[in-house]
């Protein structure tokens, strides 16, 4: 499954999230962004014409090298300084509280150790700093519930490890990073994928990061 999911799975999200309905979402959900921005889930760039013009920098966290070659042409057109900055959301080679905002766009789903990605992002955020999501997960209703529990297997194998099945709220909750806006809401599509968290977190005023052990 190692080729599936290194050489085609990349090449199956660049087009599957980039359909009508997903350019609004990523609107939505940019909006805000400014200063010094961490992406987890660069992907091959769908974000980047979404930046608004507060963005100052954007350190992309993306494991794909496909992804990043796909995302070659976007980057070349970007207004915004875009670096690679490290392969895995779970450990990130990142200075504490050094990031004005954070984003994510349908990669919480994928990281093997949600909480260990949640808690890196708070130790680079700045306090007060903010993070904007947008993901699907598991939906409210018990029927949709079950049927994506049924997946879930059928769906970590060929999409990459994703889970149909996370309550994305509650999973940011847990995290320590302050839930401030939330709208949830199916998009058009199986109901099983297409049930939808968008909002923003804030990491506390007072939280004091704890430092990413040394290796």
């Amino acid at each position: 499954m190692a080729w599936w999911t290194d050489h085609v799975v990349p090449r199956i999200t660049n087009l599957a999230l980039n359909t009508r309905e997903v350019p609004p979402l990523r609107d939505r959900t940019c909006a805000g962004l400014r200063g010094d921005v961490v992406e987890i889930g660069f992907g091959s760039g769908l974000n980047i014409p979404h930046y608004p013009a507060a963005v100052r920098s954007v350190a992309a966290v993306e494991p794909s090298d496909v992804g990043w070659r796909l995302a070659r042409r976007r980057l070349a057109s970007s207004r915004t300084e875009v670096r690679r900055s490290g392969l895995d959301g779970q450990e990130l080679d990142l200075p504490d509280a050094s990031f004005d905002t954070a984003l994510s766009t349908f990669t919480m789903c994928t990281i093997p150790d949600l909480q260990a990605a949640l808690s890196e992002l708070l130790r680079v955020l700045k306090p007060g700093g903010r993070l904007h999501f947008v993901e699907h997960g598991r939906a409210p209703d018990p029927d949709v519930a079950r049927r994506q529990d049924r997946l879930q297997p059928i769906q970590y194998r060929v999409a990459g490890g994703c889970h149909l099945n996370r309550g994305i709220a509650d999973e940011i909750a847990a995290s320590g990073i302050a839930i401030d806006r939330l709208e949830t809401f199916y998009e058009k599509g199986p109901k099983v994928l297409s049930y939808l968290y968008l909002g923003t977190a804030t990491k506390p005023e007072g939280h004091a990061s704890q430092p990413r052990p040394a290796d």
